[in-house]
């Protein structure tokens, strides 16, 4: 049996990983939840990969840099975080937010059941709910999002860990979807180019089955631009690892390589994989 079986696991491996970094003494962020929603089953998947523990760099700067851009839009005005497949996050536990905000997670309900249980001896930060949703099933979505939409004015959506295991056209119909409301302002993703696609799909191999990675994009703003969303922010995670100081093994000899290296072939690199913030057109 793979160690993912499915892809609501990923959330429990990445739960570790948030521990992992938690529990350093130099911690670029904080999460007391960590540990407990990973739980046995995170732990027992960061130990059978095989490079488990070397990846986890990568998600604790995507946490952090998640993190940053999260405060910023909320200091910008947000009223309503959306979170979909929002997964093991507790930013509505451990971050500071305004009392006034409202933060909703949407994902499948055994995934919310499982979160909300943990933690349902804590106190949220600003105004949590938890709505159980089917995202794959298109009038259940936009029912969901009309809604949601209407209940605010400006809204910043997070699909975090999301779009790389959706279809292409999966992808083009949630940008539309979410598109579609008009208080919808802010998109936060992140996402690999569609060379690092293949580098991942061929590191994790069958690992990965059950939850494969399948979405990645070379043009960002042609893409995203034809579905009604221009990039606000690109914050490349090879840079955001160098400046948070959690960068990968031989990161130092990459960014070697790309002070040698062409403009072209550098910004390539740069542009690998990142954290966007998308903005409405």
């Amino acid at each position: 049996m793979p160690p993912i079986e499915h892809v609501s696991d990923t959330a429990r491996w990445v739960a570790i990983y948030r521990a992992m970094e938690s529990e350093r003494p130099d911690a670029i962020f904080k999460d007391p939840f960590a540990r407990r929603l990973g739980g046995t089953r995170g732990e027992e998947i960061v130990t059978s990969l095989e490079q488990g523990r070397a990846t986890a760099w990568a998600m604790i700067v995507r946490t952090a840099v998640f993190d940053e851009i999260i405060r910023e839009r909320i200091a910008g005005g947000v009223d309503l975080v959306v979170n979909i497949a929002a997964g093991l996050d507790a930013r509505p536990w451990r971050l500071e937010l305004p009392a006034s905000l409202r933060w909703v997670d949407v994902d499948f309900p055994a995934m919310l059941e499982y979160k909300t249980n943990l933690l349902r001896d804590e106190t949220p930060r600003c105004r949590y709910e938890a709505i159980p949703a089917d995202l794959t099933d298109p009038r259940a979505r936009d029912a969901l999002f009309a809604q949601l939409g209407a209940s605010a004015s400006r809204v910043l959506v997070i699909s975090e860990g999301l779009l790389v295991y959706l279809e292409a056209e999966q992808v083009k119909a949630l940008a539309r979807a979410l598109h579609a409301v008009p208080t919808f302002r802010w998109w936060l993703a992140d996402l690999p180019n569609t060379r690092l696609l293949k580098m991942m799909q061929k590191q994790w191999g069958s690992a990965m089955d059950r939850a494969p990675m399948k979405f990645g994009v070379d043009d960002l703003e042609g893409f995203f631009g034809a579905l009604g969303w221009r990039v606000a922010q690109f914050r490349s995670a090879i840079l955001e690892s160098h400046r948070l100081r959690r960068e990968m093994r031989m990161g130092w000899f990459v960014r070697f390589m790309m002070r040698i290296s062409p403009r072209a072939k550098r910004e390539e690199v740069e542009r690998m994989s990142g954290f966007v913030l998308f903005e409405r057109t």
